[in-house]
């Protein structure tokens, strides 16, 4: 017998129904390989958003291959991680199916410089790894843990916080433009009293503001009041919710307890990286988004950066947490060993040391939230 009929008949001794869900807005297409077909996988195209249809056709497929072998065989499903969200893959495991989140960028490609790109491959493609990861291949692909609701609303009041920040920022930096424009600087939008003080403007040549720039600028700042309250209203509920979670979890109380670390950064470490359980430090700092990624090949070694394959708001708070932790804890050991790394360059080479420090301090942080390791010379409110 040839390799590849081998290969047919390891494909036809299959124990359960694989599947995948190619997820789109208008469409989904699901690919399965059945018991008893063979090699030959069947496509099937759903309308977007149609769970029924879709528990319809996978009960099909089920008594389609009981109908083969005379056997009740279970599925097993895989979709890729996106816009979707997880509601999907909760629906399937409501109704008893196993299904599997899998991170799209950990799957093998083609590396040619032009290669074909389909649903119908795509389909394909996650069968491969979703059997390969049953069979137990290593590093074959990179399945998510899928947050709980309760662990994926949690994210939302620091998200949302985030964006009505930049749009603050950005209303504010419109109104500045415009009174630029007219030679007017020294004005701050964010001042309390900000209208009795456009009042007293006069442009660069001694006028008065025109009128329909005043009434623009008005109208930003209206808004940019609204965005205002918005914010109050999203930390009063982030405030509540993190007393809410120091009664209940010993982990939010560590975290702010650390001279350094107020309301906004507990919030985001605890709710977009450390509620999660890892397994050592290079799944902390894998999932920040700051592992190393190193180019080796023969003679050749060197480091590309960090990798940025994690959790993006996780990373730009750790990096902005690393400038304050040394203007917070100077006498900690990260810090004397930024300071230290730092000096021996001439001075030189900050912001590459800054990250090696936010790394660093995630570890650090992940230690003290998970075992009560208390990191060394670093100032712990009572």
């Amino acid at each position: 017998m040839t390799r590849d009929k081998v290969q047919a008949g390891d494909h036809i001794e299959l124990a359960a129904i694989y599947a995948s869900i190619e997820l789109s807005k208008k469409t989904w297409l699901l690919t399965s390989i059945s018991p008893g077909a063979g090699e030959k996988m069947s496509r099937h195209i759903i309308a977007g958003g149609d769970i029924a249809a879709l528990f319809a056709q996978l009960g099909l497929l089920r008594r389609k291959a009981h109908d083969r072998t005379g056997r009740q065989y279970p599925f097993i499903i895989i979709q890729e991680a996106g816009l979707d969200g997880f509601w999907v893959h909760r629906a399937l495991t409501a109704e008893g199916y196993e299904s599997h989140v899998v991170d799209a960028a950990s799957i093998a490609t083609s590396r040619r410089k032009r290669r074909v790109k389909t649903d119908r491959l795509d389909g394909e493609t996650l069968i491969r790894a979703l059997l390969a990861f049953k069979r137990g291949e290593p590093r074959v692909c990179s399945m998510l843990r899928v947050p709980t609701p309760d662990e994926e609303d949690r994210r939302r009041i620091v998200r949302e916080r985030k964006v009505l920040m930049e749009e603050r920022i950005r209303h504010s930096n419109r109104i500045k433009g415009l009174l630029f424009s007219q030679g007017i600087t020294g004005y701050d939008p964010l001042r309390r009293d900000r209208h009795e003080q456009l009042e007293t403007l006069r442009t660069g040549d001694g006028r008065a503001l025109p009128l329909h720039m005043k009434r623009q600028v008005l109208r930003e700042l209206a808004r940019m009041e609204l965005l205002i309250d918005q914010i109050k209203d999203v930390e009063a509920e982030r405030d509540d919710m993190l007393a809410e979670e120091r009664q209940s979890a010993r982990q939010v109380v560590l975290l702010s307890k650390v001279v350094g670390i107020g309301p906004e950064f507990a919030a985001v470490l605890w709710g977009e990286g450390l509620f999660r359980r890892f397994d050592n430090r290079r799944q902390v700092a894998a999932y920040a988004g700051l592992a190393p990624t190193p180019w080796q090949s023969g003679s050749i070694d060197r480091e590309q950066g960090i990798g940025k394959s994690g959790n993006p708001r996780l990373r730009s708070t750790l990096l902005e947490m690393a400038w304050l932790w040394l203007r917070h804890q100077p006498a900690s050991t990260l810090s004397r060993w930024f300071n230290e790394r730092v000096a021996q360059n001439g001075g030189r080479f900050k912001k590459v040391m800054i990250t090696a420090l936010a790394r660093k301090l995630v570890v650090a942080l992940w230690k003290y939230a998970s075992a009560g390791v208390v990191i060394e010379g670093a100032v712990i409110r009572p």
